[in-house]
Parts: structure tokens; C-alpha cells; sequence
């Protein structure tokens, strides 16, 4: 039976029934997911596990410990198996013998592979000392809130011992590394009946000699902490009091999306960032309180929090109470500006001789008061994660600030884990971005054959993507499909109907404040009709002229909008037709809607170079498969316009191409990927045709 919990709590999720059949590397793994599954716990990719296991020696046959402990950049909710280091105890034990000294503690990682038991590939952490040299055989490192808020208090040693009493310690900040391995171990000795300590400015050690107990007793002394901030923290406003009332929702999210495509284009110089925007309850309290600037400007404690969000935010000049968004606007560009400048001084007031080179200057975090916060990372993912950590900080800050005075990090020993050559390193140990890391899409008509291949070919090569289209449920299962195949991170949906001008002004508004702005605009959306001229009726006229005309204007005109707003470039790509060039019986209003985009998109080439935007245009013939414009009327419109079955249809386009092949949505996006990508970038007016070869179409 689980335990219960009081509201506020953590709960007690272990299941004997689940645990009771486990290995020792096993119970390990379900523990770590456990205290992962609850940011309250440990923020992504914050904290560590182990577990000290005997197991038989692949070369001696014998019996030895291993230690089992989380490896270097994984995560304790979402790990496996296989994201665990084991290493001999026994070698990392001798590495006492080679220890030169806090001096030379950073050589010591060096040795760790030499540990490694049963050829595990996967690299141990910065931390494995300090799990290593705890007597006990299990141990867990956890970044909660409300223990940070205790380390990142002024008297953090006095509050640590007031309310853990001897259970646990207390030790005063010291960068992770081998030298707080052997701190830890020395406490363990003289304080043989503690059951943990906090560390200063960083979090919390438990330990224990079963999984359970360990397990048990860390969100025991979380739940002990989370209650005892409660009572002292009753009836007291937090952060000195609310100084502004927040926008409604509606209004933070129209802001926002006003914001975040300037904050882009000021901050993508180097690399495309792409943008997250929160307004949870927390950090609207914050951001509306008296002592958010104050607060802010003092950066953050834990160290994965500003590895997260660089050591401090850049607070916004806007103000709720009478404002003035093409004011806040304006302001940006100096703020931006004098933010970058602040960074330059951290730098070179702290760096060393041997200091990797200066950094992206720009702030990662952006507080907007009455609004919410703005992150932007280079993925999806990562900005997401940073407005996480700064959660986590701002309630760190709460906690601290209620019952203490606040302190973040020292500038120095910030500065000394941000540049340090350790994580440069693993910096420089990172993949290579693909080729539209960075970049956001939007694909009208996103829901069909062609559009959800291009969507895919787009999110392979690292896009976030936005599918726009009129059918609801169709649009919602291609998101569904496609969140599942890449992340929900970089998939987003919206109903749109390119003829509405509300409705496209819309899209792009909630494209802004999910990704931060706009790179390629894949104008796709489309219908098919099919009629001799004179049963050609002006409601049919109009509706292809809507559609395929006035939709692509509208799509283009707000593109164009919030490109200039970023001033990043851009690509724009029109999937017209063949029937854009080559004439068809029977077809007149949508061929003539067709050449109309094709024109358009010339025009727009013209104004779009000033600022970089390329524009484009794809022309398809006889895209059969997956395309939703056959699966009508227009399938055996066609068929009866050739004298043919609609079975027979595919085999006469074939045999009429020059190439005799089918064209298939993912020729058309593989055409679309070379024109919004960087090996087209001295492309523009162009178009090209994907039809097999139809000589009517060639271009002229």
C-alpha cells in the first residue's frame, strides 16, 4: 500500500509488489525515475544516483563492488539501464594514491575511465567521487527547492541544524568535484549516525544501506523542509509583495508573441535561438512582486540552475500598470545591449589565463513584469529546460528570501563552473547541428501528403515545426504522429484558413509564442476543381482564386511581417503546380489561381531581398499518393477529363512524364528542404519543378 500524503507533499511512490522481484542495478534505476518524475525533486538532468553492488568480475570470476552511478548529462527521471557508469570501488579507492591535491582536482577525471568495470561505454560524471566515498551503498543527490532555498540562505548552517537537528550536516559551498568527494567521505567518518548533509549553495546527499530506505528518507527530509517553510512562511508575502496586478492571459500571450521575434532577432547573430514563453503561477509572482529586480540582479545559487540560464536574468522595461508595447519595443535593442556589455565585464573581471574564449553574450532568461518570462536556447528543448531552472531559482529565492536573506553564488565561483574546462570539454564533445537546428517552419496545409512530408523533412534536420491547416481532426492526428516520431517539443498545430485574415494573423501570434518567431514558410495549402469554362461557376472561380491566390497573399504578407520584425533572413516557398505553366483542359479557374501564385511569388522575391528573404516555388504534377486534393471530386474530374479510370489515373501521369516515374510528397519535400535550407541561400525567384519531366512546363 502506498502511503498517503498531505497536500503539498511529496508521495511515497515506491510499490513493493513492483520492487520486490528487482536486482540491486534494477532497484537503482526504478528509485532514480521515481525521484525524477517530480520536478519538486530535482530539476532535468540535476541530481545523481548510485548504488554500490557486488557482482562477479568478467576476468577474475570473483565477487566485487561496482558502483553503479549516473553517467555524465543523463537524467534520473528518464534514464535506462544503460545510462548508468560502473567502476571497479576498488581502483577508485587506489585514485586516493595519485590525488595531487585540490590544485589538480580536475586530472582526477582523467583516471575514471581507468575504473570502468565490464567495458561500459558510458562516461562517469564529475560526481562519481562524491557517491564513490560515502560508506553507505546507496546514495542520492537531489537539487529540491526547498533544500536549495536552505543552502542559498545567508545563515543556511543555522537553518540546516535547527531544522534536521544531527540527522543531517551541513558542508560550505565547494565546487563538485574530487576534493568534495573526499569532504564527503570525512564527514561520513566523524559523523557516523548522520543520514545526509546539505551543501551550500548547491543541494542535498542522503544515504542509505537499502534502495527503499534511501529512496524513503530522501523525500522524507524534502517533505520536512517543504513542511517547515510552511509554517515559518504563513500570512508573509512573498517576494516583498505584489507591485503589479498580471495582464490577463490573453493579453501575456499577445505580448509576449509581440516580443519574442524582436528578442530573436537580436540574439540569433551567431546561431537561430528559438524561444519558450511561461507564465505559470510562480513566475507570475514574481515577476509581478516589489523585489523582482532586486532579487534578479543577485543571480542564481545552484550551480545547474545558471548553467541553465546564465548567472542572471535581463528584466524587460515594461510596465503592466500603463503600457506601451512600441515603447518596450524601442527599448529592447539598448537593454539587449547593455546586458551583453555587463556579461563582457563578468568575463573579463573573473576569467583566467586559461579561460576558454567569451561566449554567447546575450541573456538566456528575459522577465517581462505583468507578462511572464521569455527563455530562448538554441532547440526547443533546452529553452524549455532553462525556464524550468529559472522556476526552480525563483522558488529557491521564495524560500530563501522568506525566512533569510537571499545570496546567489559568488561572481567568481560562478564564472569558475560556467567557463569551466571541464564543461568546456563536454561542450566541445557535442554533436554538430543539423542543417535547420535553430530554424522555425510553418507549412500550410500542413495536414496533407505533401505537407506533413516536408513538416518531416524540416523536423529531421532539426526544425521546429508549426502544421497549419483548416481540418481539425486531420491536422491533429499528423501532430499526434509527428510529436510522437521527433518530440512534442518541436511540433505544434493550428486551424487555419488562409482566406481568414484574422485567422492567419492568429497563427503566426501563437507560432511566436511557441518558438519565437518564423524562418521558412511553406505555403502549401491548397483545393482542386475541375470544370469546362462554361460550367465554370464565379463561386468555383472565386473560391480557387481565394484559396490559392488571396490565401498565399495573406500567408506572405504575415511572414513577411515578422521577418523584417527579426531581421534574420528568411526562406518562402510556394508549392504551385505544372498547371501554373502549362495549361489543362477543363481547369481554368485553378490554373489560373496557380500562375497567380507563381507570380506572386516572384513580386515577393523582389521585396524579400533587401532584407535576405529568398522566395521560391515548387511545382508538382500528379501527386497522387497521400494527397488530400484526391481524395475528392478532382480525382475523377481528371480521370474523365482524360477519358481514363480513376484506377488508371497514376499510370497515365506516369507514362506521360518525360522520366516515367510517380512524383510522391516526399520528392516535392525534398525540393522544399533544399530551398528553405542554407545550400540554396543564393536562391531566389526561382522555381523548380518536380513533375518527371512535362515538356509544357519547362520554365522559360
Amino acid at each position: 500500500m502506498l502511503e498517503k500524503t498531505e497536500a503539498g507533499r511529496l508521495a511515497n511512490l515506491w510499490d513493493p509488489k513492483i520492487a520486490g522481484q528487482m536486482s540491486e542495478p534494477e532497484l537503482l534505476l526504478y528509485r532514480s525515475n521515481l525521484l525524477g518524475s517530480d520536478k519538486r525533486v530535482t530539476n532535468y538532468g540535476g541530481g545523481n544516483t548510485s548504488a554500490k553492488v557486488m557482482q562477479k568480475d568478467p576476468l577474475s570470476g570473483d565477487m566485487v563492488e561496482v558502483l553503479w552511478v549516473k553517467g555524465s548529462g543523463g537524467d534520473v527521471g528518464t534514464i535506462k539501464m544503460d545510462g548508468f557508469a560502473t567502476l571497479y570501488m576498488d581502483k577508485l579507492n587506489a585514485l586516493k594514491n595519485l590525488y595531487r591535491g585540490v590544485e589538480f582536482e580536475d586530472e582526477m577525471v582523467g583516471y575514471l575511465p581507468h575504473c570502468t568495470f565490464n567495458l561500459n561505454t558510458r562516461a562517469a560524471s564529475i560526481d562519481t567521487p562524491l557517491h564513490a566515498y560515502v560508506p553507505q551503498k546507496h546514495v542520492d543527490h537531489m537539487h529540491p527547492d526547498a533544500i536549495i532555498a536552505i543552502a542559498a540562505s545567508e545563515n543556511s548552517r543555522e537553518l540546516t541544524r535547527q531544522i534536521f537537528g544531527d540527522d543531517i550536516g551541513w558542508l560550505p559551498w565547494k565546487r563538485p568535484g574530487y576534493e568534495l568527494g573526499l569532504w564527503l567521505e570525512k564527514f561520513c567518518h566523524e559523523n557516523p549516525e548522520a543520514k545526509g548533509v546539505v551543501l551550500e549553495s548547491h543541494g542535498l546527499f542522503t544515504w542509505a544501506d537499502t534502495a527503499e530506505d534511501c529512496y524513503r528518507l530522501t523525500i522524507n527530509i524534502i517533505n520536512q523542509a517543504i513542511a517547515w517553510f510552511e509554517t515559518m512562511t504563513a500570512g508573509k508575502p512573498a517576494f516583498g509583495g505584489q507591485q503589479h496586478a498580471p495582464l490577463p492571459a490573453s493579453e501575456r500571450r499577445r505580448i509576449a508573441s509581440a516580443l519574442m521575434p524582436r528578442i530573436r532577432g537580436m540574439v540569433s547573430a551567431n546561431a537561430h535561438m528559438v524561444g519558450h514563453f511561461e507564465d505559470c503561477d510562480a513566475v507570475l509572482e514574481f515577476v509581478c512582486s516589489r523585489d523582482m529586480e532586486p532579487l534578479a540582479a543577485l543571480g542564481t545559487s545552484c550551480p545547474d540552475h545558471f548553467l541553465r540560464t546564465k548567472i542572471r536574468p535581463l528584466v524587460v522595461a515594461f510596465d503592466p500598470a500603463s503600457p506601451d508595447l512600441d515603447a518596450t519595443i524601442e527599448s529592447l535593442k539598448s537593454s539587449v545591449e547593455a546586458y551583453r556589455a555587463d556579461y563582457a565585464g563578468y568575463y573579463e573581471r573573473c576569467k583566467h589565463a586559461d579561460s576558454p574564449a567569451i561566449r554567447d553574450p546575450n541573456a538566456i532568461v528575459y522577465l517581462v513584469p505583468g507578462v511572464g518570462m521569455i527563455t530562448f536556447a538554441k532547440d526547443k528543448a533546452t529553452a524549455r529546460i532553462s525556464g524550468e531552472f529559472y522556476t526552480n531559482a525563483i522558488n529557491v529565492m521564495r524560500g530563501a528570501s522568506s525566512v533569510s536573506t537571499y545570496c546567489g553564488l559568488p561572481e567568481q565561483e560562478a564564472f569558475d563552473i560556467e567557463y569551466w574546462l571541464l564543461e568546456e570539454a563536454k561542450l566541445q564533445r557535442m554533436p554538430k547541428p543539423k542543417s535547420l537546428a535553430g530554424r522555425i517552419a510553418i507549412v500550410t496545409g500542413g495536414a496533407g501528403g505533401i505537407g506533413s512530408a516536408t513538416a518531416r523533412r524540416f523536423l529531421d534536420q532539426g526544425a521546429c515545426v508549426v502544421l497549419a491547416d483548416i481540418d481539425e481532426d486531420m491536422l491533429a492526428r499528423t501532430a499526434d504522429v509527428l510529436a510522437g516520431e521527433y518530440s512534442p517539443d518541436v511540433v505544434r498545430a493550428v486551424t487555419m484558413n488562409v482566406t481568414d485574415e484574422t485567422a492567419v494573423d492568429h497563427s503566426y501570434a501563437e507560432m511566436a509564442a511557441e518558438f519565437g518567431g518564423v524562418d521558412i514558410v511553406v505555403s502549401n495549402a491548397g483545393i482542386a476543381s475541375s470544370a469546362p469554362v462554361e460550367e465554370t461557376t464565379l463561386e468555383l472561380w472565386n473560391k480557387n482564386m481565394s484559396i490559392l491566390s488571396t490565401g498565399y497573399f495573406l500567408v506572405s504578407r504575415a511572414a513577411f511581417k515578422m521577418l523584417r520584425a527579426q531581421g534574420l533572413g528568411g526562406a518562402v516557398i510556394f508549392i504551385a503546380s505544372k498547371n501554373g505553366l502549362a495549361a489543362s483542359p477543363n481547369a481554368s479557374a485553378y490554373c489560373t489561381a496557380k500562375a497567380s501564385e507563381i507570380h506572386l511569388a516572384r513580386c515577393l522575391a523582389l521585396e524579400g531581398a533587401p532584407m535576405g528573404v529568398r522566395v521560391n516555388v515548387v511545382n508538382p504534377d500528379a501527386v497522387l499518393r497521400g494527397s488530400k486534393i484526391w481524395s475528392g471530386d478532382w480525382l475523377q474530374e481528371r480521370a474523365d477529363a482524360y477519358g481514363k479510370q480513376t484506377a488508371d489515373l497514376e499510370e497515365h501521369y506516369r507514362q506521360r512524364s518525360l522520366l516515367k516515374l510517380s512524383v510522391l510528397p516526399e520528392d516535392i519535400a525534398e525540393a522544399a528542404f533544399f530551398l528553405a535550407s542554407d545550400a540554396s541561400s543564393k536562391s531566389t525567384g526561382n522555381i523548380i519543378n518536380v513533375d518527371a519531366g512535362n515538356v509544357q512546363a519547362f520554365t522559360r
